[in-house]
């Protein structure tokens, strides 16, 4: 569809000029020869660009370009002015015109101003179209899980994302806290501001308090210029500290003082800012045992715990699991680009069955492998070697010495890659229709090495002699 510009100007001469110079191939013209046809016709049909003539009668282009914006912000809005109106022509700017031409113009003048114009509403589009897919991405809805334990997640969650409130996410790793975390901001009042995350399990402290409060050159050695932190990257938005329980003490008090006073100052910096942020916290540790042993400030405890939210394990919604793993296939079909779309029912009991240790990311990634090694469009039990070998070893007893956990390690590792080569052989052979010839040549490998190997897990071609040859 052709890009629509209305031109407004009360010398027909000047609209003939500019639909000339714009020609018909690229854009679609209208024109108004008054301010008051000009706001009808943007009211009778969408414009993407109106080139608007300052001076005209009964109604001047500084009070159109008010009621277009007002009504219509996402237009965009070039001013044509005479030259001793170049100061009003700025006053305009001020009032959302992107640009202003100076009477007379010149043919490629208008062309360029035209197209920074709809680049610029393009790339607007552009970013307006991602906030809106992010912020539906994260709508608490959208998070799978119909078990009573995430719909109660998902209570807190619309109760809280309006408000203002400090919110601490706690659960065991790979439970999706930073997930949660992004949901409260996406569906809260500062969705168009920033989200930052910070991981402050993955930092040392002087590292962590240049991340989060910014420095200034020279504040420590390697500081060689100016850094923003956080607080400033974040202001007006929401900032995430996930694994809050591993700052430090000393950095723990200079965080106290931010949720108290929103002011903060860059390591090396005697100045203060100010801050406008939403803290958003996350951790896996039980913060009121370590405020008991003296390893977490009981005054910022208080500060964080504002709204607790408490994500629960994967083995304790385990109804969640089969929507979690069809969620899965198809993100990472769309990834591989393999067309897997099918969990056989005993690799689906399978999943459900097992315990997830770690949660939803080990979920995750289990598809994932598992995706690797499917060759049909199923994802069957044998694809999950990596759970299936967890639970037929969970009854073992936990090693008490250094040379039973050596052993074990050993055996552990010895029985990883026999799953592996007999699984590797195993699809080698269905791909070739079971000619081990075949299945030599295409896995790389001499044709002895490979009968070694089936010899050596008692893989047998069953059939005619000429499934050998």
């Amino acid at each position: 569809m052709k890009t629509r510009i209305l031109l407004v100007d009360d010398e027909e001469i000047v609209i003939r000029s500019c639909q000339r110079i714009l020609g018909t191939d690229a854009y679609e013209t209208d024109t108004a020869q008054s301010g008051l046809e000009a706001l009808k016709k943007v009211e009778e049909k969408p414009f993407d660009l109106l080139i608007l003539d300052i001076m005209m009668p009964q109604m001047d282009g500084m009070e159109v370009l008010q009621r277009v914006k007002e009504a219509h912000p996402d237009i965009e809005v070039i001013m044509v002015t005479g030259l001793s109106q170049i100061e009003t022509a700025v006053r305009c700017m001020k009032l959302g015109a992107f640009d202003y031409l100076p009477k007379p113009f010149d043919p490629d003048e208008l062309k360029v101003v035209v197209g920074r114009a709809l680049e610029r509403k393009q790339l607007l589009q552009e970013n307006s179209n991602l906030r809106s897919e992010l912020s539906s991405k994260y709508r608490f809805e959208n998070i799978i899980g119909s078990s009573q334990a995430m719909q109660n997640v998902f209570r807190l969650i619309a109760q809280c994302a309006p408000t203002n409130s400090t919110v601490m996410i706690t659960g065991e790793s790979g439970t999706g806290k930073e997930l949660i975390a992004r949901a409260i901001h996406f569906n809260s009042l500062r969705k168009d501001k920033p989200f930052v995350a910070v991981d402050c399990n993955s930092l040392s402290e002087t590292l962590l308090e240049s991340e989060l409060f910014g420095h200034i050159k020279g504040a420590f050695t390697g500081a060689v210029a100016n850094k923003r932190g956080m607080f400033e990257v974040a202001n007006g938005g929401s900032l995430f500290l996930d694994e809050i329980s591993n700052i430090s003490l000393s950095t723990q008090a200079k965080l106290l003082r931010v949720t108290q006073e929103r002011e903060f100052r860059a390591v090396g910096d005697t100045r203060t800012q100010s801050t406008n942020i939403r803290l958003i916290t996350a951790t896996n540790k039980d913060l009121k045992d370590m405020v008991a042993a003296g390893t977490f400030r009981e005054d910022l405890f208080y500060r964080i715990n504002i709204f607790p939210i408490q994500v629960p394990p994967l083995r304790e919604r385990r109804e969640d699991i089969p929507a979690l793993a069809f969620h899965f296939l198809r993100v990472f079909s769309k990834e591989l680009g393999k067309e897997v779309n099918e969990i056989s029912a005993d690799a689906l009991t399978a999943l459900t069955n097992h315990s997830w240790p770690g949660n939803v990311r080990e979920l995750q990634n289990t598809v994932h492998r598992a995706m690797i090694l499917a060759n049909d469009k199923v994802i069957r039990k044998a694809h999950l070697t990596d759970i299936l070998d967890l639970q037929a070893r969970s009854d073992l007893d936990i090693p008490r010495t250094g040379d039973e956990l050596k052993r074990l390690k050993k055996e552990a590792r010895e029985k990883s890659v026999e799953d592996i080569e007999k699984l590797f052989l195993l699809e080698a052979l269905k791909r070739n229709d079971w000619n081990v010839t075949r299945s030599a040549e295409e896995t790389g490998m001499l044709r002895a090495n490979f009968q070694a190997l089936m010899r050596k897990y008692d893989i047998r071609i069953r059939g005619t002699e000429s499934a050998e040859d």
